[in-house]
């Protein structure tokens, strides 16, 4: 007998995030851009605000976990005081998809927008990409 549980080739970066019915409709309502800024950051903006759509525009950290890409960190009001997964990261995993969130796995070089280089360190875990809490800081130096 077949089973239908998704085996770790077939695993979406939806199948990794806790969202809400409200969230999921929402998502399906709205209309999206997704930008990648940087290794493992992309930008994530709600372009059904028109032309005040710059103002609802957050940046999402991207993360593999069982090698797929997941969205994993918003720094929107709603990621960061709720325990569910914000709109932005759910739009990012349904409408942007593999496609979007693996450009910012393999991005490589410098992003001039917010400085950070590939080769640059991050003090609070020893990887050579910036974290996204170090990130968010402002913490985008290169290590001497």
């Amino acid at each position: 007998m077949a089973t239908t549980s998704p085996t770790r080739q077939n695993r979406t970066a939806l199948e990794h995030l806790d969202y809400t019915p409200r969230t999921l409709k929402r998502v399906e309502w709205e209309s999206w851009e997704f930008t990648v800024i940087g290794p493992h950051l992309i930008e994530v903006t709600n372009a059904s605000y028109g032309f005040e759509k710059d103002d609802h525009s957050y940046t999402v950290g991207v993360a593999v976990r069982d090698g797929v890409a997941v969205p994993s960190e918003c720094e929107c009001p709603a990621d960061i005081h709720h325990d569910t997964d914000c709109k932005h990261k759910t739009a990012l995993a349904i409408v942007g998809g593999p496609t979007v969130l693996n450009a910012a796995v393999d991005f490589e070089g410098s992003s001039p927008v917010l400085g950070v280089a590939t080769d640059g360190g991050c003090e609070c875990d020893g990887h050579p990409l910036p974290c996204f809490d170090c990130y968010s800081a402002g913490r985008r130096e290169l290590p001497e």
